[in-house]
């Protein structure tokens, strides 16, 4: 088994919080790690599937449930299922506060942004702290047996799709993943989206990946009205499917471009979508640098501390860098993401270094050496990368 990175974490958050929230789509691996979790815990625990009739028949009467297994770490899988749970979270665990149970009470598994789970929000307020869970990371893989960073590019990071017997096995467990999605999981978040109308979107975007979006032009290639058009993209972006890059706006004076980019989360999605099994299809495919930098982007991600905000920085004047860090106003990471073994930088780069005034330069790359560069900038392999933002306090 793969550890995960997060299982520390969540572990030190259970022994400071009532509740612990990990989010993350489905199949990524929050039910195994809770397990994890739970069986190294001091406290005896609980784990209830609220997908399944009978887990959920246990909590006809949650309060006398829940009393019933005071003191015990309580694992509550596919919260969005039961949504008026939060609220009867809220009373028990105040309760169980006065009573001196004060932390690790509940860890709560849900495959939906904090945004689409609105009530734990308004709920559990300063009782719960929460988590994202990714896929498989390229520093969780590296030095374990299945140490092969192309191969979490290709299947991206869902354990069951990276583990596969096969790049063909690999791929029918996505293709598999995105019909269940579509036709299953997304009508429980909302108004019914037809399956075609979101599937014909989830593979424009693939072809588009890191692209500017005009949310008019897709509104138009779906034949529905813009405002729709925004209703979808939203969805996938709260199923924790797709990430909205927005562009670094400090004040500099500079004409900024405002549309935010777009990439699918999972760079083996996104290949699926475009129906690529192996690495030659893919290294053979258009897509191949931008499939590159969002797998890029989504590891390093993966990695900053809380407070710090992905951005990417662009002008009409022709100044842009693929990833900028802002750790405070005077410690800022510009980060250009390159696929070719012998990477160098466009003039561009350099351009928005100076205009954000960037203190830390970086090139991700491909390649196992470390590399220093000219005009400052070091060239990084991504595990390295990613260890060097782990770092950033």
């Amino acid at each position: 088994m793969i550890e995960r990175k997060a299982k520390a974490e969540i572990i030190q958050l259970l022994e400071e919080f009532s509740a612990v929230g990990v989010l993350g789509p489905r199949q990524v691996g929050k039910t195994t790690l809770a397990e994890a979790i739970a069986s190294s815990f001091e406290l005896k625990h609980i784990y209830l599937d609220l997908e399944s009739p009978s887990d959920q028949a246990k909590l006809n009467e949650p309060e006398s449930y829940f009393e019933l297994h005071k003191g015990k770490l309580i694992v509550l899988d596919e919260i969005q299922r039961v949504p008026e749970l939060f609220q009867i979270l809220r009373g028990v665990i105040d309760r169980q506060r006065r009573e001196g149970h004060k932390t690790g009470q509940f860890l709560i598994l849900g495959s939906a942004s904090l945004d689409l789970l609105k009530q734990s929000s308004e709920s559990l307020a300063g009782r719960i702290a929460y988590k994202e869970l990714s896929g498989l990371t390229a520093s969780e893989i590296n030095q374990t047996q299945w140490s092969d960073q192309d191969q979490l590019w290709n299947r991206g990071g869902f354990p069951d799709s990276f583990l596969a017997k096969s790049d063909e096995a690999s791929l029918r467990w996505r293709m598999n993943f995105i019909s269940t999605y579509l036709e299953r999981d997304v009508p429980q978040f909302g108004p019914r989206i037809p399956a075609t109308s979101l599937r014909l979107l989830w593979t424009m975007l693939a072809h588009s990946q890191g692209g500017q979006i005009n949310i008019a032009q897709i509104g138009a290639n779906l034949g529905v009205s813009v405002t729709t058009a925004k209703r979808y993209i939203e969805l996938l972006e709260d199923l924790l499917l797709i990430r909205t890059l927005r562009p670094w706006s400090g004040n500099i004076g500079k004409r900024l471009v405002k549309a935010p980019k777009v990439y699918i989360r999972d760079s083996g999605l996104t290949h699926a979508l475009l129906n690529l099994t192996t690495l030659d299809d893919i290294l053979g495919h258009p897509v191949v640098g931008a499939s590159w930098e969002g797998f890029v982007i989504e590891n390093l991600i993966s990695c900053l501390p809380i407070g710090v905000t992905p951005w990417f920085y662009r002008t009409s004047a022709g100044a842009e860098i693929d990833l900028v860090l802002e750790q405070s106003p005077k410690k800022k990471y510009a980060i250009e993401i390159k696929r070719s073994l012998s990477p160098s930088v466009s003039k561009g780069f350099h351009l928005g270094c100076e205009d954000i005034q960037a203190t830390e330069r970086f090139i991700v790359y491909p390649g196992k050496e470390r590399i220093p560069a000219a005009h400052g900038i070091t060239i990084m392999p991504l595990v390295d990368m990613m260890n060097e933002l782990c770092e950033m306090k």
